[in-house]
């Protein structure tokens, strides 16, 4: 990726409502140019989308946790992801080395809830879990280096 590319990156990483105007006077190209940057950009996949970042607390989500799973049975099928993809408390879910097979981020309103969905999880993805819950965050969300 050219030097330019990276800082337009960079820039929209840091706003992505900035508007081509602004991206243009600060990588020093016009608005035309920048517009066709940014599009190939898209296309390419370098740039998947735009959101808006949600504080969880002010949502009413204030308990985030880790929950590691693995499959009673380890012949079964590989479809854990697939069987907890419409779990909506489910923020993230990694594939693994290690003991366990995926780790999930979830985040639930309070402790109950946290063992409520526990107990989904285990029943729809065929699973023991071990959770840790998180009590503060230093920071997460950051973007990767360009």
């Amino acid at each position: 990726m050219e030097e330019l590319d990276r800082h337009i990156v960079e820039l929209l990483v840091a706003d992505g409502r900035m508007s081509y105007t602004d991206l243009g006077k600060a990588t020093g190209l016009s608005t035309s140019a920048v517009h066709q940057r940014v599009r190939r950009l898209e296309q390419r996949g370098v740039i998947r989308g735009y959101a808006a970042i949600i504080d969880p607390e002010a949502v009413g989500l204030s308990l985030t946790a880790f929950i590691s799973v693995k499959p009673f049975d380890p012949s079964a099928p590989d479809d854990i992801a697939d069987r907890l993809a419409e779990v909506p408390e489910i923020e993230a879910c990694h594939s693994v080395a290690g003991d366990e097979n995926y780790i999930l981020k979830v985040r639930v309103a309070t402790p109950i809830e946290l063992e409520h969905l526990l107990g989904r999880i285990r029943s729809l993805a065929g699973v023991s879990t071990r959770t840790t819950v998180v009590l503060s965050t230093a920071y997460e969300s950051r973007p990767p280096r360009v």
